[in-house]
């Protein structure tokens, strides 16, 4: 198996990142590298920290300059960052080095690689953010469509009381709602640029180092920090938690969805189901499975990339490198899942035959709660209750249904007592005000 699913010819149709995926190759990292050196020389030059020349050529070198990560590699494993290798690389690709003796003036590695990493994360932010938006006109749409189809509500896995399948549509897409909200404030907050040096107080940068660090803000387009986060990991780790809410909120969606295509259950069927090697009559939930299975494994990254927020000192290595590690695939679980949930959305089929059948299946004690309200009109709450349990009983010992008994018992209930549309309290409405803002929030 390989190593990363998500990179594998063999699984990565099954884990699928998309766009997102070519913003963790080791080319792409270069790229980001490049410009934030060419970024960085443009305002020093235009500052007059280095010669104005200087800055222009060596700027237009990072848009024109190739490197091959591959060429870096043994500069990378013996100076533990690929930075000293690329700049190296990049001076003699110049071919002036008159110039390119500025390159990376002031800078630290850290800084060049911490800049670089929010120019790709601002990029799978807006790829996230194009999925979530994707996601929410699918489910918008069908819980206006089944805002008041009937089924049953589950909790602890068995039936409670009737519900309308909009309404479980729109307990999936409320939270991606709240999300989507939440990126303006995200961006701001995270999407840092850095530029602080060594150890991370500017000595080498100069009288103009606040001046030159809010000046490649402005040209990348990330936000001044207006000190140095070498240390501070809280960009990365609000990021990463946005995206474990996102995963775990599809998650959510994938369990209900294996559980409602369960044998015996069958109240909804998947386009596209998997198949199994042996036996013909099955139709796998692969995709609720891949989200299940995602939202795990960025249980376990997340974890990781919290320990490896504590930083030793001005700098640490070790915790650094183990964020290197986790990161990347975070970021692809999460874009994975995205990918999942929105196929998903857009083929999932129900059978309100099913959902019918199962509201009355159980001798109709899905009716349990209503009747107890209603014999709650003639009686005090607590021998209504007991009066409801008492009957529950007598049709479990009888096999008789629930509405019979409570009409021999108590023939003066209200008409439609037990028919399941009158039992779905705000389900419909709470379907339709989702579809609602889903569309107006996605717009």
């Amino acid at each position: 198996m390989a190593a990363s699913l998500f990179a594998s010819p063999l699984y990565g149709q099954l884990f699928a990142t998309g766009e997102t995926g070519r913003l963790f190759t080791d080319s792409a990292e270069v790229r980001a590298m490049l410009l934030v050196e060419g970024a960085l020389a443009k305002v020093q030059g235009t500052l007059g920290v280095i010669p104005e020349i200087s800055g222009a050529a060596i700027h237009r070198a990072s848009l024109e300059i190739a490197i091959d990560p591959g060429a870096l590699g043994a500069a990378t494993g013996q100076n533990g960052v690929p930075v000293p290798g690329l700049v190296a690389a990049f001076r003699t690709a110049m071919e002036a080095p008159e110039h390119a003796q500025y390159a990376h003036w002031g800078a630290t590695s850290q800084d060049i690689m911490d800049t670089a990493l929010m120019l790709r994360l601002r990029q799978a932010l807006a790829l996230a953010e194009a999925d979530i938006r994707a996601l929410l006109n699918v489910l918008a749409q069908a819980a206006e469509d089944h805002a008041a189809t009937p089924m049953p509500a589950r909790t602890y896995g068995q039936i409670a009381t009737p519900t309308s399948w909009g309404a479980v549509l729109a307990q999936w897409g409320t939270p991606l709602i709240a999300a989507l909200e939440e990126l303006p404030d995200l961006r701001d907050a995270s999407l840092l640029v850095s530029l602080s040096g060594a150890a991370g107080t500017s000595s080498a940068l100069g009288p103009k180092a606040a001046e030159t660090r809010a000046a490649l803000a402005g040209a990348l387009g990330l936000k001044d920090p207006g000190h140095s986060w070498h240390t501070d990991r809280s960009p990365v780790l609000r990021i990463a938690e946005w995206m474990a809410r996102v995963t775990a909120t599809l998650a959510a969606m994938g369990d209900t969805l294996v559980g409602l295509t369960m044998s015996g259950i069958g109240e909804i069927t998947l386009s596209g189901a998997g198949g199994s090697s042996t036996m013909p009559q099955k139709q796998n939930p692969v995709g609720p499975s891949a989200l299940v299975a995602l939202n795990i494994q960025m249980a376990g990254l997340r974890a990781s990339l919290q320990t490896s927020a504590a930083h030793q000192h001005q700098r640490d290595g070790a915790a650094w490198f183990a964020e290197w590690m986790v990161l990347p695939q975070l970021v692809l679980t999460n874009a994975s899942a995205l990918a999942h949930a929105l196929k998903l959305a857009q083929g999932i089929n129900p059978v309100p035959a099913r959902m019918n059948a199962a509201l009355e299946d159980g001798l109709g004690l899905i009716h349990a709660e209503a009747l107890s309200f209603a014999l709650a009109e003639t009686m005090p709450r607590p021998e209504a209750q007991a009066a409801t349990k008492a009957l529950c009983k007598e049709v479990m010992d009888t096999q008789t249904p629930l509405p019979e008994l409570a009409a021999r018992h108590y023939p003066d209930l209200p008409d439609g007592l037990f028919e399941a549309a009158a039992q779905m309290g705000t389900a419909a409405d709470d379907a339709r005000r989702f579809a609602n803002r889903a569309r107006s929030t996605a717009a």
